[in-house]
């Protein structure tokens, strides 16, 4: 385990508008910004796949 605080944590919320914490570590999505979460139409944009290489799990 690291030092105390040494964990960022990112908040997600779920489908039915839960909020739940999660390591940044652990996180596999990129939260987007407030002017890229809607297209044009007004319809909501999927959230943004991040790579293999970032979402990897440390040991």
């Amino acid at each position: 385990m690291g030092k105390t605080g040494s964990i960022e944590w990112v908040k997600i919320k779920g489908r039915k508008g839960q909020v739940r914490q999660v390591a940044k570590a652990e996180v596999t999505y990129k939260k987007p910004g407030p002017m890229q979460r809607y297209a044009a139409t007004g319809s909501r944009i999927k959230k943004i796949k991040r790579s293999e290489k970032a979402t990897q799990v440390r040991t």
